[in-house]
């Protein structure tokens, strides 16, 4: 079965899988440990402030995918979640703990570099050498069911290029800085200036969110596009 996570559901999963390997001791999360997991300041990018509200829809829609199960602690009434996404006996997902480890990563943080993951993944498995790095984004791009990670074009002024995960879709490419060599010139300003003006005024965490909440909706508007596209044989 291939994975298919709206921007929301990747950030929560890796938060569980994080949890997992990190704090054993803290997993399963209750809603509250999740939420703040979610909305750390560490470990993430972007930077989000989800409420409960939202964080709670993304886990009841990963529930009704399979990937979440909900359970109570033994004495106690507060539901705790753990995932289902990978290395259980319900899936056939199935991760080294180096692999894993960068996975959750690239969950958390979005595309990196070899030598980003190697160093940002360091706390979840131990990379002797940026070559295992390399090794087991080898092999999570060149899985027999289908690529999980994509290797994306070098930008200007970087010695590696990134790698991003697919359960997403395609990754999008960073956008370009005047560091890349923009050559654009008052025209362009202006024209940013206007965009600008008509958005609402936000602090950048709702700015992202906003952002990320509009990536998952265009997320499952494509997979509904893409099974009535089925379904009409076309």
């Amino acid at each position: 079965m291939k994975i298919e996570l709206t921007g929301l559901e990747a950030r929560v999963i890796g938060c569980l899988i994080e949890k997992q390997i990190t704090t054993p001791d803290q997993y399963p999360l209750s809603l509250n440990a999740l939420i703040n997991a979610c909305n750390q300041k560490s470990n993430r990018d972007p930077v989000l402030d989800l409420d409960e509200a939202t964080v709670q829809r993304t886990l009841d829609g990963l529930v009704r995918k399979h990937l979440i199960l909900e359970r109570s602690g033994f004495g106690s009434r507060v539901s705790k979640y753990q995932h289902l996404f990978c290395n259980t006996e319900f899936g056939t997902l199935k991760f080294t703990a180096q692999e894993l480890a960068i996975v959750c990563e690239l969950l958390l943080r979005g595309p990196q570099t070899p030598g980003e993951l190697r160093s940002h993944a360091s706390r979840m498995a131990s990379f002797a050498e940026a070559s295992e790095v390399e090794a087991s984004l080898a092999q999570l791009s060149e899985r027999e069911g289908g690529p999980l990670v994509v290797c994306l074009p070098r930008e200007p002024g970087r010695r590696e290029a990134r790698y991003g995960h697919l359960f997403s879709g395609e990754p999008l490419p960073a956008p370009a800085t005047a560091s890349a060599g923009h050559a654009g010139g008052t025209e362009d300003i202006e024209g940013i200036c206007d965009i600008t003006a008509t958005l609402p005024a936000l602090s950048p965490s709702a700015l992202e969110t906003r952002l990320l909440r509009l990536e998952s909706e265009v997320q499952a508007l494509s997979r509904e596009l893409r099974e009535l596209k089925a379904q009409l044989g076309c």
